[in-house]
């Protein structure tokens, strides 16, 4: 038998393909960068739908050199900030972020041998939306670029999030595209001329007005429409501006503490008052006035010991100075630490002092007031590799002989509520405002505004705060809770129960907001179910893939 060649490509074709790769990367980074672009998404696809028909047509080979290439780029446009925080870590998201989207997108070629019609790319949606819920949940998690988030800077266009969460998103961003596509694909195959009836037609158009226009006729109307109750709590959000990188080294704790307390006391010196000498505390008399809650950065300080707080520095200045300001309460971020006495780990995270005592390290949120009170809140949601070893009982030993390479962050097991006076609030660690459906948590405890503080600066001058604070606004929408956020650098913000931002501070700069935001004890569609967008597309795809593996086997035995 003589040996198949491949088919020689035409220079033009190989520049047209690339193109395609070229516009993909471009209509798909614009809404993460570009306020207001969410709509490119709604057609971002399609250029790399029509790159894979031409290929196919054409029996082209190694076609996954393209999409691989389109997804690489559509990484680095977007996420290329992540790079100035660890080179390695960035090239690493890039890339394997990359390799999993063209994996599934190879899937979907692989599945057209099987599938005919419109059921491989039914096929391909279902199991993109699968694998971004999937992200969710997995230990190493990277769901920045969940197609619902290009939406984040286009409020008007997505209030209905609060029945489907981002993920309702992602499924209109699938259904436009391919509905766009399948209207192309008519047109230039000769179906629309020669095959379609005039029913055909108009049920082909009308599904594409329908599924693009109606969202957007839905949400606006839900934006005019909603009215927050009046139902305020202040806030009082520093931004004192430190650089990360020097924060550790070249300023110390206490000059630091200062600094934020000399913001603070600037903007409440009308709620200080005397002390009394036969009182215990003038916090005591804080009966009857209204409560304000100081919000400080994340990791604003790493002296605090939870075993006995008293011993930290930092929270001594605290309460000693709320001591002047009843009804006032701080809440601060802080790498915090646990310790124990015992002749084995309590855990594989867990890193031994000496002999008999071990240490277990947290990313937290606390809240003081002048009485002494505590609470504390350790992050869930952690940074793989910088905060969190996955898979510990894996990557322990590992790690033991690297000499302590990853980070080991110990989270809590459940979401827990922090108290401004008797108000429960919740608070998101900043990689933890990313996760819709986890932020659900904090509303179904019973939160009735959020917090959010972070520490964005890592990033420099890039995209990434930028996107940051944008998808605060989406959990905003999802729960209808208020946002008080504070960032150690930029942007702080007050975010209504709409996702819409207000008196955002400016980057790299000191500042303070003093303002207030709306409760709400509304549960959402989204906060009582939970993600069924997610679940349902993750059910027809696994429906699906079993038809798929039944096809295969049919197939081959048929030979």
């Amino acid at each position: 038998m003589r040996k198949k060649t491949a088919p020689t490509i035409p220079a033009g074709t190989r520049v047209l393909l690339w193109v395609l790769v070229l516009l993909f990367a471009a209509l798909m980074s614009l809404p993460f960068l570009v306020p207001h672009c969410g709509f490119t998404a709604l057609f971002g696809f399609i250029p790399l739908l029509c790159m894979e028909r031409i290929a196919s047509m054409l029996k082209i080979r190694r076609v996954w050199i393209y999409h691989y290439s389109a997804f690489v780029l559509w990484n680095v446009c977007t996420t290329f900030w992540v790079s100035n925080a660890t080179i390695g870590g960035g090239i690493f998201a890039v890339l394997a972020n990359a390799l999993q989207m063209s994996l599934i997108f190879g899937v979907f070629r692989f599945s057209r041998k099987y599938f005919k019609g419109a059921l491989p790319y039914i096929f391909l949606a279902v199991m993109w939306i699968a694998w971004e819920r999937v992200y969710f949940d997995v230990d190493i998690s990277w769901p920045w670029l969940v197609l619902g988030n290009a939406f984040a800077r286009s409020l008007q266009s997505i209030q209905w999030y609060e029945f489907t969460g981002t993920l309702g998103g992602s499924l209109w961003v699938w259904a436009s595209n391919l509905l766009l596509f399948a209207l192309m694909v008519s047109l230039s195959d000769g179906s629309w001329a020669f095959k379609y009836n005039a029913k055909a037609k108009t049920a082909l158009v009308s599904s594409c007005v329908i599924v693009i226009a109606a969202p957007f006729i839905l949400s606006k109307i839900m934006f005019d429409r909603y009215q927050e109750k009046e139902n305020p709590v202040e806030v009082l959000v520093v931004q004192p501006n430190f650089d990360p990188y020097q924060k550790f080294k070249a300023l110390p704790q206490s000059k630091q503490t200062a600094i934020l307390l000399d913001q603070v006391r600037n903007s409440i010196s009308d709620r200080k008052v005397e002390h009394v000498e036969d009182s215990d505390s003038t916090a005591a008399d804080a009966s009857g006035i209204s409560p304000l809650l100081v919000l400080a950065p994340e990791t604003f300080t790493s002296d605090i010991i939870t075993n006995d707080y008293l011993l930290s520095p930092t929270y001594r200045r605290f309460t000693g100075f709320l001591k002047d300001y009843p009804g006032v309460d701080i809440l601060f971020g802080a790498s915090s630490y646990t310790y124990y006495n015992q002749p084995e780990a309590p855990s594989y995270t867990a890193r031994r002092v000496r002999d008999g005592r071990w240490v277990e390290s947290h990313n937290s949120a606390l809240v003081v007031d002048g009485s002494g009170r505590a609470e504390i809140f350790h992050k869930s949601k952690l940074v793989v590799g910088v905060e969190m070893m996955p898979y510990p009982s894996v990557f322990a030993p590992l790690d033991e002989k690297l000499g302590g390479v990853f980070g080991r962050c110990v989270g809590q097991d459940e979401i827990s509520l922090l108290h401004c006076g008797d108000i429960p609030f919740g608070c998101a660690v900043c990689y933890e405002s990313v996760y819709g459906e986890y932020f659900t948590g904090y509303a179904r405890k019973g939160a009735r505004f959020m917090t959010v503080i972070t520490n964005d600066a890592w990033w420099g001058n890039t995209p990434g705060y930028r996107q940051h604070l944008s998808y605060s606004s989406l959990r905003a929408i999802e729960t209808r809770r208020s946002i008080a956020r504070c960032a150690n650098t930029g942007i702080s913000a007050i975010i209504d129960q709409r996702g819409v931002i207000h008196e955002q501070t400016p980057w790299w700069e000191q500042a303070v907001i003093r303002s207030s935001v709306n409760m709400n004890d509304k549960i959402t569609l989204f906060v009582k179910y939970g993600d069924i967008t997610g679940r349902a597309c993750t059910f027809i795809f696994a429906l699906l893939a079993l038809s798929l593996l039944v096809k295969m086997v049919l197939w081959r035995k048929s030979r």
